[in-house]
């Protein structure tokens, strides 16, 4: 599929992953809907891409601001072709602490209402807006960790809350993609490892080195520009349909 001249629409994307991938397919020639709930962010990075984007305010959570999104989108460039769903959150509590309390079972709910049912949210509402038009990708962020959690206290990111959120994504990405096909759709998701993202800001500097020494290699922490690098590949080849891809550096925390 051509990139330059079409829209894609991606949530997330004032910051981290959204972001990164903002700036890949702008260079493209792409139009950069820029759906995020941090106003700032998104404006900052509207203002940075001009004419080639807009932003415009996203709850993933909230249906009609979604229909909203997706009708300004339309208003802004005349039509999508893409959905690349980026917008996620960090809850990485145990579910029994050292002091005896219990983990708050309101930060699980909102841990799958962003990065699951956020997810499903923007595939189910944005699909009808793309019926018309052949090989649309839809994009989706899960985690590669998550397919073997680590009992480690030092890898924070796969705890039960944030494990069951992309597990879900991953459940569902084959059969929404056999579901949308008749309609000329393809769904894909990346399941990135350990990415300098702002995600990963509270964790200390000895905690990060000791997480690089565990990715066979390159022995780092991945670059945002990685990840856009392969959400451009996948909406270029239209054979790419229904599969999870990791991309982690061969990862597999201990």
């Amino acid at each position: 599929m051509q990139i330059s001249k079409h829209t894609f629409l991606i949530t997330g994307a004032g910051s981290g992953l959204g972001k990164a991938t903002s700036f890949q397919l702008a260079e493209q020639g792409a139009n950069i809907i820029i759906a995020d709930v941090n106003v700032e962010a998104g404006e900052k990075l509207a203002s940075h891409l001009k004419n080639q984007s807009s932003f415009i305010y996203t709850d993933v959570n909230d249906l009609a601001s979604i229909e909203n999104a997706l009708l300004k989108s339309i208003e802004c460039f005349g039509e999508l072709h893409g959905l690349i769903n980026c917008a996620g959150i960090l809850v990485a509590e145990r579910m029994i602490k050292k002091d005896g309390s219990l983990f708050n079972p309101e930060f699980f709910r909102q841990c799958l209402a962003v990065n699951l049912t956020g997810t499903f949210n923007m595939i189910r509402q944005s699909g009808p807006s793309w019926q018309k038009t052949s090989r649309t990708p839809m994009e989706n962020v899960a985690s590669s960790s998550i397919r073997r959690p680590s009992r480690r206290s030092k890898a924070k990111s796969v705890r039960a809350a944030y494990a069951a959120s992309k597990a879900g994504v991953i459940g569902m990405t084959l059969p929404i993609a056999r579901e949308l096909s008749t309609l000329g759709i393809r769904v894909m998701t990346i399941a990135p490892g350990v990415f300098a993202t702002p995600l990963f800001t509270d964790i200390s500097q000895a905690k990060l080195n000791q997480l690089e020494q565990q990715i066979p290699f390159p022995s780092r922490l991945g670059k945002p520009s990685e990840f856009a690098l392969l959400v451009q590949h996948i909406i270029e080849n239209p054979m790419l349909n229904g599969e999870v891809i990791r991309l982690d550096g061969a990862l597999r925390l201990s």
